[in-house]
């Protein structure tokens, strides 16, 4: 049994430092990088990329609205046409950088409040959708199980990756909790780490109302901006390792 480990990297802007990338970048599997658009300037996202590809992890795009503001975790009414665009934009920057780095984007995932946009409405995710068919059909998407985003990209003819967040509270519904309430954001290694090991083996994750909501990630994501990315990351690799389950990029 195996599980890919993903985090989302590559978000310092300028002065602004954000995460522990090189950390980071020593334990997970693929790195969902910044695109300039939610965070990381081209210094930084090189910088990130390099790093990456130095230790074999696998770059994925990390599209967003454009949105430095906001960390791109405002919702953005943008026209179908003009969000195809954009992502398609953000993943040919991206892919410049990784090529230059001696890689090369592998993988779209929407990042903050898009990701959770197209987990239902349809014009955005036929647009993200879009982009990817685009730019490169053969890259594979990341998104939530049971997502619109997921069966748009099964109908273009993506392939499709699901995706669980160890650091995130789950509603009953099987989508994350927003920000702004209770129990969103997850911090306790020990917690986040045993909570993963229940994903891989049962299938399950506890939602914030004691509901157990089914899931069969192949890749799971530790947020990166976390204070506590790095030992959580470390807490899931001891987790799963002692059960026998390896950490490896998705295939």
């Amino acid at each position: 049994m195996a599980i890919d480990l993903n985090s989302d990297l590559g978000e310092s802007f300028g002065a602004w430092r954000l995460g522990d990338d090189e950390a980071m970048l020593a334990l997970v599997t693929s790195a969902n990088v910044a695109c300039g658009f939610h965070a990381g300037d081209p210094a930084a996202l090189l910088a990130t990329c390099r790093a990456a590809a130095s230790r074999a992890v696998r770059i994925g795009a990390q599209v967003g609205y454009r949105d430095l503001a906001g960390f791109g975790r405002r919702f953005i009414d943008i026209s179908p046409s003009d969000l195809t665009a954009e992502v398609i934009y953000q993943i040919g920057a991206l892919d410049g950088l990784a090529q230059a780095s001696g890689s090369a984007v592998g993988y779209v995932k929407p990042h903050g409040a898009l990701y959770n946009a197209v987990v239902h409405h349809h014009e955005q995710a036929r647009a993200v959708v879009a982009a990817v068919v685009a730019y490169d059909p053969t890259l594979p998407v990341l998104g939530l199980p049971g997502s619109v985003f997921l069966a748009e990209a099964e109908a273009a003819g993506l392939r499709t990756v699901t995706e669980a967040f160890a650091d995130r509270g789950y509603l009953p519904t099987g989508e994350l909790v927003p920000r702004s309430q209770p129990g969103a954001v997850l911090s306790d290694p020990d917690l986040v780490a045993a909570r993963v090991l229940r994903m891989v083996e049962a299938g399950e994750v506890v939602a914030v109302d004691g509901t157990v909501v089914r899931t069969r990630p192949a890749s799971v994501c530790v947020h990166g901006d976390s204070p506590a990315a790095v030992a959580m990351a470390v807490a899931i690799r001891d987790r799963l390792g002692a059960a026998g389950v390896a950490i490896a990029a998705f295939v």
